[in-house]
């Protein structure tokens, strides 16, 4: 490798998911809500599956598991209801707030 390839590598910032660093499960799980909440239709299944895929490019797998697991957490009460335990702290917030801007790059993406 070269140190001009090396260089270029790092200016072009990070990267952040592998192609497969979700697991299939996820995604499946994913692809099969979102089909749940926009109809179970041929369609729907091809936007989700790109919603996904569009996630999964633009936030780790370490990061959208985190977010999702508090959104859970959220909307069940959490745990004993304390539920500020999953709402307040700056890095829950910063992940979930990564969920949410990678998501409406789908929605954009995946028409």
């Amino acid at each position: 490798m070269t140190i001009g390839f090396l260089l270029l590598s790092l200016a072009a910032g990070p990267v952040y998911a592998a192609d497969n660093d979700y697991p299939t499960s996820a995604r499946a799980d994913y692809v099969i809500g979102c089909m749940a909440a926009n109809g179970n239709t041929h369609e729907a299944l091809l936007k989700c599956s790109c919603a996904i895929d569009t996630i999964a490019s633009l936030m780790p797998y370490s990061h959208y598991e985190q977010a999702e697991t508090a959104l859970s957490l959220q909307a069940g009460g959490g745990v004993g209801g304390r539920v500020g335990l999953f709402r307040d702290p700056p890095q829950v917030k910063a992940v979930i707030e990564e969920l949410h801007r990678a998501q409406a790059e789908a929605n954009l993406q995946c028409r």
